[in-house]
């Protein structure tokens, strides 16, 4: 994977940053924004870093929820989730490619749940970011 592109950055970018960084992946940042919001309702927005050396992640949440993380890169961008045990078992049945379903198998576990990242390359990372977080809301 690709690392951060706000690794060692004291403030949180602006979209101006994030065009940047992303470059011709900004289309997609921005698509998968606009669906989420639109079709899930996360519309709540903080930039987040726990450490400079973690870079900036955009964290989305439903009301307080935590529900998925935008890691910008430089050319991409990745996504994270944290799926407790119901959500992952869930995800198992929900269609995704065997690829996705792999990563899941793979992740690692930690008490707070199983942590599933990829990188979206295109418009079927898209589609299985939206089958996650409507599991990931479900659950």
């Amino acid at each position: 994977m690709l690392p951060n592109a706000f690794i060692d950055k004291p403030d949180a970018p602006t979209d101006v940053d994030v065009a940047a960084a992303l470059g011709p992946a900004k289309a997609l940042w921005d698509q998968l924004l606009a669906e989420l919001a639109q079709e899930c309702n996360l519309v709540v927005q903080e930039w987040n870093s726990y450490s400079r050396k973690a870079g900036w992640s955009l964290r989305l949440k439903h009301k307080k929820r935590n529900i998925l993380y935008l890691g910008p890169c430089r050319g991409s961008f990745r996504v994270a989730f944290v799926l407790g045990d119901k959500a992952v078992e869930a995800a198992r049945q929900c269609g995704l490619s065997q690829t996705v379903i792999r990563l899941i198998d793979e992740a690692k576990r930690y008490p707070e749940g199983t942590a599933v990242r990829f990188d979206v390359q295109g418009a079927k990372d898209i589609a299985a970011v939206k089958k996650l977080t409507a599991v990931k809301l479900q659950n």
